[in-house]
């Protein structure tokens, strides 16, 4: 028997309504973050010992998404629903919202109910939180700036009643006791940027210290969404794009040159991206160039030698390869 738990009580899915509010903390529609867990190895899911993390949950889609699937691999060790279901939910899925708004969230799309110990959730646990943990941070000021993400005092030291967007992962040096365990995978789709007090709406990226913060954790595999702007580094993302870029665990990276593509009605300039981290590999990276309905295709490393230049077109390479050759250089800006 197949589970139809979450098949039969979204339509439509609210999820897939609500994944676009935001430029800054965008919400990713299923069809999206499915499309992310397919780059992990299918056999995760029937293993009853995987452990998963979202570390900036807003919706609950990730996980809500993996139950789905572990639900279904995990029938046949579990063949009785509510022993899988609470295996799965209690041992295996795990979440960090990024405000309390969305920890309400996270919890009705995955425990079907806002409190994890109220009378509708699909488990039982003992606490409101369940896995799916929110817990109000404070900024760490020094000089007008927080230390850990860089957010302006001026515009982030508020009132007790408003959200403080300090997000846990972010604003600790130990990130692996925020649960005190080993994840397998660490999924999902963090904030992009914090406001740092300048003119015209100026504004640092954080998604960089979530990609950090969770290779931290030492995952076997991660694979996040973020703004593809670190390919060209500025407003503080050289020293990442540097790491991403001569990191050889990242097997497969999709590149979208139009965000649309991705979230609909949401501009962000650059394009966005989503790759798969993977601890035991170790070469070149499929690379999928998104267009539209056009893909090119290339394996490659991310970056060639000691060129420090990541050419997001694969048609420029063996143009830049070729003139390389000859000892001449080019100055090749990413679009």
């Amino acid at each position: 028997m197949t589970n139809n738990l979450y098949n039969t009580m979204y339509n439509p899915d609210v999820l897939s309504c609500i994944a676009n509010l935001s430029n800054d903390e965008v919400f990713t529609p299923p069809e999206v973050a499915n499309a992310m867990l397919d780059l992990l190895p299918q056999e995760l899911f029937s293993d009853p010992n995987t452990t998963f993390l979202d570390p900036a949950c807003k919706s609950g889609v990730f996980l809500r998404e993996i139950a789905k699937r572990l639900l279904e691999g995990l029938e046949p060790l579990y063949p009785d629903l509510q022993e899988r279901t609470d295996h799965i939910f209690k041992h295996q899925l795990y979440g960090i919202a990024i405000t309390e708004l969305t920890s309400h969230l996270s919890r009705r799309s995955l425990y079907c109910s806002k409190t994890a110990n109220g009378n509708y959730s699909v488990v039982h646990f003992d606490t409101v939180d369940g896995n799916v943990r929110y817990k109000t941070i404070q900024h760490k000021w020094k000089n007008g700036k927080c230390v850990f993400c860089g957010a302006s005092q001026s515009q982030y030291d508020r009132n007790d009643d408003l959200e403080t967007h300090a997000y846990e992962l972010i604003h600790t040096t130990k990130p692996e006791e925020i649960f005190n365990m080993k994840f397998d995978v660490i999924v999902g789709n963090p904030p992009y940027q914090l406001s740092d007090g300048g003119a015209q709406a100026s504004a640092i990226p954080i998604y960089n210290q979530f990609v950090e913060k969770a290779i931290k954790l030492n995952p076997r595999y991660l694979t996040m969404i973020i703004p593809s702007r670190w390919m060209t580094g500025g407003r503080g993302l050289e020293n990442f794009r540097k790491k991403m870029i001569n990191d050889r665990h990242i097997s497969q990276m999709h590149d979208f040159l139009n965000s649309s593509d991705c979230f609909t009605g949401v501009e962000i300039k650059g394009g966005v991206c989503y790759f798969l981290w993977d601890k035991s590999y170790n070469g070149e990276c499929d690379i999928f160039l998104h267009d539209g309905d056009d893909v090119e295709t290339s394996k490659r490393f991310l970056v060639d030698g000691d060129d420090e230049i990541f050419v997001r077109y694969p048609t420029l390479v063996s143009i830049k390869n070729r003139v390389w050759s000859h000892g001449e250089r080019l100055t090749i800006k990413s679009q």
